[in-house]
């Protein structure tokens, strides 16, 4: 089916909502979407590398049958290539270990994916098992940064956020262990929401990182990642746990302007380290804005000792990791051993394999009570408002998983220590695209809410987006 540059120049400018909204309207078909998916992928991803699995007959196939009353219907997107199981699809996890393997079934998560009217179209780059803040992984090479080249797309969803970036689709999953959410829709100036802890069920899973890790997507507007959300979240029975539920959906919350807030804000890293002043008058302007709308401001920093605690929870991560490269032997066929892995990928196996159970054990009690810290550190405020990313976007190579050194290589992570601990914390926390360099690099804000405070989060988002719009932003290579 051709594709006219009209199509694509409207499948380029929607968001996910607005092109469901055209199929519902008879104005597009869904199969055309498709094609201007195809079409893009095939234009863009040669200078990106972002989509590492094309998977065209999947999204044709689905546009046969797709709900056109599901909020997403027939919207083209991307699965990130790491945990999620999408029956057919490669489950590599980008490492050489995993190279052949394909999922047998949906996970709970993709199975409400295709509920909501999604069409699968391929999966997007992440580095080998997720462990780094850029994606550049050994298997399927590096992503690009849509906005400028030579400089990380961030990670480990950086396949998505490149691809959602420049248009090649309008919402892709991401996921986020340390950051991998946030930091990635920073560095492609873009959306991205790590939601409550158990906002969204894990299952198969039971749980992961003890409820560090979560699953949601990266999008260019507040009222696709609401809508998402919506659309993926509720827990199983049986999960481990269970945030509180709004009265209202969250793409109608999200809609409506928020009482008068307080709104806490910091500019001061939890491990002492600087912060270059482009990105502090980021989070200045930004407050300021968020000051104007009548919201009471204050500077807040948090008391939490970031080096101990990226510390404990590292190695925490580290036997997660251990075991569950332990659990895949059987699938796989063979223990793993280090040709299967990127160096540092076996660096965290060996530190895994080598704490005791005690030692675990007193770690996941000590991120719980450091948790605990966070939350009521931060109780006293509606919203906290931080950098996503402490320093500009870092060259290609610069978080390099050839290091050997665990110590080392977590030490480039710091650039992300305003994201972590929102993960041992549970609360929900966003990245906006409000501002950007002169050379125009984007920089991206973080808004972090009550545990369970979703709606509250969406709502200053949209009024954000509103006071300090980027939806006609357009990196260099894009539609």
């Amino acid at each position: 089916m051709a594709t006219t540059e009209s199509l694509l120049n409207t499948y380029a400018e929607s968001d996910a909502l607005a092109l469901a909204a055209l199929v519902r309207r008879g104005d597009v078909s869904a199969a055309e979407l498709v094609e201007c998916a195809v079409t893009l992928i095939e234009r863009l991803n040669p200078e990106l590398n972002a989509v590492i699995h094309k998977l065209y007959a999947m999204g044709r196939e689905g546009a046969a049958t797709v709900d056109r009353d599901a909020p997403f219907a027939c919207v083209p997107f991307l699965l990130k290539e790491l945990a999620s199981s999408w029956k057919g699809a490669p489950l590599t996890n980008s490492s050489r270990y995993l190279k052949d393997l394909v999922a047998p079934d949906d996970s709970e998560l993709s199975r409400r994916i295709r509920a909501a009217g999604l069409l699968l179209v391929g999966k997007s780059n992440a580095p080998e098992n997720g462990w780094s803040i850029s994606t550049e992984p050994e298997l399927y090479g590096a992503t690009n940064n849509p906005w400028k080249k030579g400089i990380t797309a961030g990670g480990s969803s950086g396949g998505t956020a490149a691809a959602v970036a420049s248009r090649m689709v309008p919402i892709g999953e991401a996921s986020d262990g340390a950051g991998s959410i946030r930091v990635p829709a920073s560095c492609c100036g873009i959306v991205g929401l790590k939601p409550s802890r158990g906002r969204v069920t894990l299952a198969p899973y039971g749980d992961y990182w003890y409820g560090g890790a979560y699953f949601l997507a990266c999008t260019r507007t507040v009222r696709d990642t609401a809508a998402y959300l919506d659309a993926v979240a509720g827990g199983m029975p049986g999960d481990a746990y269970t945030p509180p539920v709004p009265d209202g959906t969250w793409l109608g919350l999200s809609a409506r302007a928020p009482k008068k807030l307080r709104i806490g804000f910091t500019v001061t890293p939890p491990n002492g380290a600087a912060i270059d002043p482009r990105v502090k008058a980021a989070v200045l302007a930004t407050v300021k804005t968020l000051e104007g709308m009548g919201h009471h401001v204050e500077e807040h920093d948090m008391p939490l000792d970031g080096e101990a605690a990226w510390k404990t929870y590292t190695n925490m991560t580290c036997v997660q990791t251990a075991a569950m490269f332990g659990q895949l032997a059987p699938v796989v066929g063979h223990a793993v051993t280090p040709d299967d892995v990127e160096p540092v990928t076996w660096a965290i196996i060996e530190r895994g394999r080598s704490i005791s159970g005690m030692d675990h054990a007193t770690d996941i009690e000590r991120l719980r009570v450091l948790g605990r810290e966070v939350v009521t550190d931060l109780s006293g405020y509606d919203l906290f408002v931080t950098p996503t990313l402490t320093q500009l976007l870092r060259p290609m190579g610069y978080y390099a998983m050839s290091m050997t050194d665990i110590d080392a290589y977590n030490a480039l992570w710091t650039d992300s220590m305003f994201a972590f601990p929102f993960n041992f914390s549970g609360q929900p926390a966003i990245s906006l695209p409000l501002a950007w360099t002169n050379d125009d690099i984007p920089i991206g804000v973080q808004l972090v809410g009550r545990y369970g405070d979703e709606a509250t989060v969406l709502a200053a988002s949209a009024q954000l987006e509103q006071a300090m719009p980027w939806k006609d932003r357009r990196p260099a290579i894009s539609a």
